[in-house]
């Protein structure tokens, strides 16, 4: 899980952060009723961290799993634990896939030393 160093972020910064455009999380909010960021009396979006790692779920199905909106709404729904579980295994993964390349590139300026 990413750390976070504020309590809220506005849309801009959750974007930003998840490499999506604003409306794909506009979209997604009145698509899945998982995703429920809160809003001011200017009807402004604070999503919470907790909120930003629902997204990155849906993200996980969506883009990376090529599921239908439908279909990972019911993935969801049905198998939230599950979900849960394969994204979090598919994030550490990844953390390790990073630290693989940065070890062989370290490696190889060694070599070229």
């Amino acid at each position: 899980m990413q750390e976070f160093d504020k309590k809220y972020y506005k849309i801009g910064d959750v974007a930003e952060i998840l490499g999506i455009p604003m409306s794909t999380l506009r979209y997604w909010e009145s698509q899945f009723t998982i995703i429920k960021p809160r809003r001011n009396a200017k009807n402004v979006r604070f999503y919470t961290p907790n909120d930003i790692e629902t997204i990155r779920k849906v993200y996980y199905l969506v883009k990376e799993k090529g599921l239908k909106l439908d279909a990972a709404q019911e993935q969801i729904r049905v198998n939230r634990d599950g979900v849960d579980k394969r994204f979090e295994v598919v994030e550490k993964l990844k953390v390790i896939k990073a630290d693989l390349q940065e070890l062989i590139k370290s490696l190889d300026q060694v070599r070229q030393s």
